[in-house]
């Protein structure tokens, strides 16, 4: 089996237990002091976490709810935390050619691999204030990955240009899919 159905394999295994994590509806217990820094950092009353381990076990029951508020839930508790950004930080990524298709798989901060396509698509948010790209990719559960400034710079390297409503546009593919990383400014 080629290389990128045995990670879409992988994958859709992963999400599949997350999906039956949906049917999961207990109340909310209120917040725990959890925060999740901008750069992926975990902290429970102020201090990190020192245990990659307990970040990976709890980043299993995180989910971000439509009240737009990061909770970690059980099927008997539902506790409310703080994300400054995104809980996740793409860390690494690979470009795989495999039957003339791109596919472009990314690592997080916590191990977790996710392949860019239709389901996990990439968006790129401009920061008002200073007009500094904010690329993110989805991952499960309405997480996102804050796609790191290095990963970032790696994807315009091999970024194409292509026209979108009469301006020349700076994309990527993965998967069949193409993704915009923002109007080229000429």
């Amino acid at each position: 089996m080629p290389r990128v159905e045995n990670l879409l394999s992988e994958i859709q295994s992963r999400e599949a237990g997350s999906t039956a994590k949906k049917s999961w509806n207990p109340q909310n217990c209120g917040e725990i002091d959890i925060r999740i820094a901008a750069d992926g950092a975990w902290f429970h009353e102020g201090r990190p976490f020192q245990r990659a381990s307990l970040v990976k076990l709890f980043s299993t029951v995180l989910r971000k709810e439509s009240d737009g508020e990061f909770y970690l839930l059980t099927p008997a508790e539902k506790l409310r935390i703080q994300v400054d950004d995104a809980p996740f930080v793409v860390t690494q990524m690979e470009q795989i050619f495999e039957k003339e298709q791109s596919t472009l798989l990314f690592t997080t901060n916590i191990g977790e691999q996710v392949i860019a396509d239709v389901h996990h698509p990439i968006r790129v948010e401009f920061d008002h204030a200073t007009g500094e790209p904010r690329p993110y990719i989805h991952c499960r559960d309405n997480l996102d990955a804050l796609i790191n400034r290095t990963v970032y710079m790696e994807l315009v390297s091999i970024g194409e240009l292509f026209e979108k409503d009469g301006n020349q546009h700076l994309g990527v593919s993965s998967q069949g899919v193409q993704f915009d990383l923002g109007s080229v400014e000429e």
